[in-house]
């Protein structure tokens, strides 16, 4: 009995958490859909909850070691009191819904500091939901049960026998789209069956027969007993069948045949019950696949945005001295502006694009993750040999640009940022990865670079961010040039600029502007006049490039 009160006065009994219970991680991984994003995690996602709980605001506090901690009727910076009591506490983990960044990095900060992972619920989620979906993970463990998804998810051959015992049919479960997942032993199997097994799928004349006689549209509709009557021409025996749901999706079909014997008297409610229970295999199925590679995506965006701290990706990822971690970050480039006009193509496009490099960077490292922030997908690439990794980072990175090129038919760059030592650089690793990415935007030819390829751009970029920042910073000179260009549609800008960037070599400039060097000369001494410029002072001219270059990009 825990008897702990909100403000922390009694100290709460030993209960030996670590005597049962189930790793977060696991916990975090069966409930299924991302429910909740974990914004810290100081100790790991590999601590243990041993019971779930409700911490009531209005009430005495009932947390203690081990427990994962529901905090319900406070939210965001309201919380901040109770996720402190209940980190003193002892408790493995405190949900919340959050309201804000703001309310967000004061709750984690404070749970960071009491040693608490810290858990944002989604909003629309009822907390009776998220409470009775982690207790049965809890009580699994508590009573012995197995909790690994793997083994949660049965045995869909043995589950077929056992439907076979109950109805006295021959059973095949099947997926949406008519392949056989699994199927029951037994003798007397008409043809149908026969090619269905051998085939892995059902042939499609006598699915297009059943698509006519509406039993398919049954079957989608509701958990309704569907009854298909002995065909002997078409040498098909009768059949109960019945569509497996979950919610209004449909997820599959049961079939029965009838064998030498006829079925059970209790077959149609079997296979009622049956199907209930199929619909929870295959989703937790699905669960098994996804889940993990889910939970690893929210982890490393998280981590790149600072909501998750460096240890909980610790067990997904090989540092160490040998090794190192690097980050990729890739984007669509399309048109003149490199921008994709058609929202519903882009979104598409992204997709195809996440896709394609998921798969070349799984090939290339098994532990490899890959996650989404706005439109650019970011790859880490862990235990890479320090002296090779980068020529080989590079040569991935161009082989993804290049399939999406062939396969795709899109226009992709790709940056890659600096080796690291640790998961707490890793952001470093993208930021620098995002500033390449963000200076390759200004030169369309470069598909692939590194910041030693565009080192100097960035600078340049980054200067030109600083001066954009702070409208102190600006020559009214170099102002009033660029207005009388625009008032006079007169070429003095770009031919001021062609000039600066060829360091006074009046033919280079000439050339790149497709113009006589007369010309040019004549424009640049215009350009002085006009300006009030004196680009025999070196300082004006330098400044006179970097605002002429900012006027250019606003």
């Amino acid at each position: 009995m825990k008897n702990e009160s909100v403000s922390g006065e009694t100290a709460p009994a030993a209960r030996g958490p670590e005597s049962y219970g189930v790793p977060l991680r696991q916990l975090l991984l069966a409930v299924g859909e991302p429910v909740v994003d974990v914004l810290s995690a100081p100790r790991g996602l590999d601590v243990t909850v041993g019971d779930v709980v409700i911490l009531d605001p209005e009430e005495e506090a009932v947390a203690g070691p081990g427990d994962l901690v529901l905090l319900i009727g406070v939210r965001g910076r309201a919380a901040a009191r109770l996720v402190r009591v209940a980190a003193r506490l002892g408790a493995t983990a405190v949900a919340v819904k959050v309201d804000g960044p703001a309310e967000t990095a004061l709750l984690r900060s404070l749970a960071a500091d009491a040693g608490a992972a810290l858990l944002a619920v989604r909003p629309e989620l009822r907390w009776e939901q998220l409470q009775a979906l982690c207790r049965s993970v809890v009580d699994d463990a508590r009573l012995g049960r197995d909790t690994d998804l793997g083994e949660a998810a049965g045995d869909l051959f043995s589950l077929a026998q056992t439907i076979a015992t109950l109805t006295g049919g021959l059973v095949s479960i099947e997926d949406a789209a008519s392949r056989v997942l699994a199927y029951s032993g037994g003798e007397d199997a008409d043809e149908l069956r026969r090619r269905s097994v051998l085939g892995r799928q059902g042939p499609e004349p006598y699915l297009a027969l059943l698509r006519d006689w509406g039993v398919f549209a049954k079957l989608r509709g509701g958990e309704e007993v569907v009854r298909i009557d002995e065909h002997p021409e078409l040498g098909i025996r009768r059949r109960l069948a019945v569509g497996i749901h979950a919610g209004s999706q449909p997820l599959g079909t049961i079939w029965v045949q009838e064998g030498a014997l006829a079925l059970t008297a209790q077959a149609e409610e079997a296979l009622l019950g049956a199907a209930r229970m199929t619909a929870l295999h295959l989703v937790r199925q699905r669960t098994e696949l996804t889940a993990g590679l889910r939970l690893r995506e929210d982890l490393l965006a998280g981590l790149l945005e600072g909501r998750v701290e460096p240890m909980a990706l610790a067990d997904s990822v090989t540092v160490n001295a040998e090794h190192a971690v690097v980050m990729l970050v890739f984007t669509l480039r399309t048109g003149e502006d490199g921008q994709l006009a058609d929202r519903s193509a882009a979104e598409l496009n992204r997709r195809q694009m996440t896709s394609l490099i998921s798969v070349h960077a799984a090939a290339y490292r098994r532990e490899a993750l890959v996650t989404t922030l706005g439109t650019r997908v970011y790859v880490l690439l862990p235990a890479l040999a320090r002296r090779t990794a980068e020529a080989s980072v590079v040569a991935l990175a161009r082989k993804i640009v290049g399939a999406a090129g062939r396969l795709l038919g899109v226009r992709v760059q790709g940056a890659v940022g600096s080796m690291v030592d640790s998961l707490a650089d890793v952001r470093g690793s993208r930021t620098e990865a995002d500033r390449v990415l963000d200076a390759m935007g200004r030169d369309l030819e470069m598909d692939v670079a590194t910041i030693s390829d565009v080192r100097a751009r960035v600078l340049v970029g980054e200067t030109l961010a600083l001066l954009r920042a702070d409208p102190r910073l600006r020559d009214p000179r170099v102002t009033r040039l660029v207005a009388h260009d625009t008032a006079h549609g007169s070429e003095l800008v770009a031919s001021l600029i062609a000039y600066l960037d060829f360091f006074g070599d009046v033919r280079g400039a000439a050339s790149r502007l497709h113009v006589h060097p007369n010309t040019l000369r004549y424009r640049v001494r215009r350009a002085e006049t006009v300006s009030g410029v004196d680009l025999s002072d070196p300082n004006e001219r330098l400044f006179t490039q970097l605002q002429l270059l900012l006027e250019r990009e606003a």
